[in-house]
């Protein structure tokens, strides 16, 4: 008798939950009104969880997941960017991408897990108005540096240094309609130490936050 395993059965059980949501997706396309704009925006959210418990599942084992190759910065951002247009557009939130035209060696796919995860944290914790987020780069000799910055409620001083952690929430996790799993960033990080990419944060309470993303220019060898 063929028994799965734990991480198995989530992986199987996060393929055959896409299926309905990508269904409902296409009846809200055919169907659209400001109710079915409110259901989308929350299938978007449990699309994103999923997503989530999927990476988390694979995390420790990645290295059997990823491929590294030469890739676009560019379409890696617009794919994340992608992901949230219903959130961006709702909330009003002003975007401004420059100078993303630039080639690293990654796994698309886990940067672009990566950089929708820290999008989804600055659509959270966004203000009640005059919305910004801000993405672009800086190319150096032997990296690219990539630059999410929001104007959001940002996080305080005394807890910077502790977002990456495991389960770890905050002041910010614990305000009503904001509540979080404190997985995300911990993801963010776990992924990019195993793809060789640095990952740091700064913020600034009331002022925003942001989070760079040192991506290598050269090939990648093993860490």
């Amino acid at each position: 008798m063929f028994l799965l395993t734990a991480n198995e059965y989530i992986e199987l059980w996060i393929h055959e939950v896409k299926i309905p949501i990508a269904t409902s997706k296409m009846i809200i396309e055919n169907n659209k009104n400001d109710v079915t704009k409110s259901i989308d925006e929350e299938l978007d959210k449990v699309e994103n969880y999923t997503e989530q418990a999927l990476y988390y599942a694979r995390s420790n084992a990645v290295e059997k997941d990823y491929i590294i190759t030469k890739a676009n910065l560019k379409d890696i951002v617009n794919n994340a960017i992608l992901k949230n247009k219903s959130m961006l557009l709702n909330q009003k939130i002003s975007l401004d991408l420059e100078n993303l035209n630039q080639e690293v060696y990654t796994d698309g796919k886990w940067a672009t897990f990566i950089i929708n995860q820290i999008i989804q944290n600055s659509i959270k914790y966004s203000k009640d108005n005059d919305k910004k987020l801000s993405i672009y780069s800086k190319a150096m000799s032997d990296k690219v540096i990539l630059y999410i910055k929001d104007n959001g409620i940002g996080i305080k001083k005394g807890e910077i240094t502790r977002v990456f952690e495991k389960g770890f929430t905050g002041e910010n996790g614990r305000i009503i309609g904001k509540k979080s799993t404190g997985i995300g960033l911990y993801l963010c990080k776990k992924l990019c130490d195993k793809l060789g990419l640095a990952i740091e944060l700064n913020s600034e309470k009331n002022k925003g936050t942001e989070v760079r993303i040192v991506f290598p220019k050269g090939s990648f060898t093993s860490f």
